[in-house]
């Protein structure tokens, strides 16, 4: 466990959703301790999580991915929400849907350590049965994505 203020440190921040989502989004005096840096930083956020980096002013005119609750609460932030699992924008990606969040992590895992280890964690976890088929669904979703990131690579520290 670690304060709020250390995620300005780490090198992945991954924001998941919650009940309270918009409670801390409109608590100024929180959203002040939340620093983060897309420069150096792989940041993705799930659900609700994804009004966290779009008030930041992270996400900007791009879209976003969130799940069906919390899309109209986002699209008030000035978000434009789209109809799909995931997308990423160079280092910050948001996914939609509580099981979207193995693309979430096949992401951010691709983009810090390269895609073989996504690959590698995705066939680890995946169902027994069903361990070829997911890992190709899920790289297949991220894939287009990591392209852009490599272009934007962020400062990791390894």
């Amino acid at each position: 466990q670690q304060p709020l203020e250390f995620a300005s440190q780490a090198d992945v921040v991954l924001i998941g959703s919650g009940v309270r989502t918009r409670e801390v989004v409109s608590d100024a005096k929180l959203m002040t301790r939340i620093v983060l840096d897309p420069a150096r930083q792989i940041i993705g956020a799930q659900c609700s999580g994804a009004l966290i980096p779009a008030k930041l002013g992270l996400i900007g005119d791009l879209p976003v991915c969130t799940d069906v609750t919390s899309k109209p609460w986002v699209i008030e932030t000035g978000v434009r929400v789209i109809d799909a699992p995931f997308v990423a924008h160079g280092p910050v990606a948001t996914a939609g849907g509580c099981m979207a969040a193995h693309y979430l992590s096949a992401w951010a895992i691709a983009v810090g350590a390269g895609e073989a280890a996504a690959r590698n964690v995705i066939d680890y976890v995946a169902p027994v049965g069903e361990k070829a088929e997911t890992v190709a669904r899920v790289m297949s979703v991220v894939a287009p994505f990591l392209a852009q990131a490599a272009k934007e690579k962020v400062a990791i520290r390894y």
